[in-house]
């Protein structure tokens, strides 16, 4: 069968939907080139012309993954209505048992990035973006008199640091935590970094 001939950007992102499917089957320290070309019926040669090296090529599918995540995060936090409700979908949809869809994909690169500059470069690009984010809806929200916030990056940091434990620990041992369970633990730690009702810290 002849194959569609596509333009440079539509054949990059065939190859990096493709390889970001190969990190999810395979983990990043074992995809290989010649899986991504395999997937698609294509030559190592091919992959190569895009991506120059196995590095760029998971570095770039990592980041095209993340920046769906990121594109939605946006998008909630972006509503018109109050920053609290605003932080409230986010953290919800952000927590590990919500709808974020990659979770996986992140651990996978927090791992891989210990060795890869490559790719520790770019997590930690798009790390900085969702810790931006909430900073920012953060401090609307204190400016605004709806919460009192002395540090909306310092709560964002605390907030974020929580979620990322908990994700490592849902993923890497499902089960022992109920849904329910984490998005209470979520909640409370949202209202407790506003200074909001239900945010009372427990010695």
């Amino acid at each position: 069968m002849t194959r569609v001939r596509l333009s440079v950007a539509e054949r990059r992102e065939e190859l990096l939907r493709a390889a970001v499917e190969q990190i999810e089957a395979r983990g990043v320290a074992a995809v290989r080139i010649a899986d991504v070309a395999s997937a698609l019926g294509v030559s190592n040669a091919l992959v190569l012309y895009h991506f120059a090296s196995k590095e760029q090529l998971l570095a770039a599918a990592f980041a095209h993954a993340a920046e769906a995540d990121l594109a939605h995060l946006r998008r909630l936090l972006g509503r018109r209505t109050t920053a609290v409700r605003r932080l409230r979908a986010a953290v919800r949809w952000y927590a590990p048992t919500g709808q974020a869809k990659g979770w996986r994909l992140w651990i996978e690169g927090w791992a891989a990035s210990l060795r890869d500059p490559e790719l520790r470069r770019v997590a930690a690009s798009l790390d900085q973006e969702w810790k931006a984010a909430l900073t920012r809806v953060i401090a609307e929200g204190a400016a605004a008199g709806e919460f009192p916030c002395p540090d909306p990056a310092e709560a964002a940091w605390r907030l974020t640091a929580l979620l990322d434990g908990l994700a490592v620990q849902t993923t890497a041992y499902a089960g022992p935590l109920s849904r329910t369970a984490m998005l209470r633990w979520a909640d409370a730690a949202l209202a407790r970094e506003l200074g909001l009702p239900g945010g009372e810290r427990r010695e």
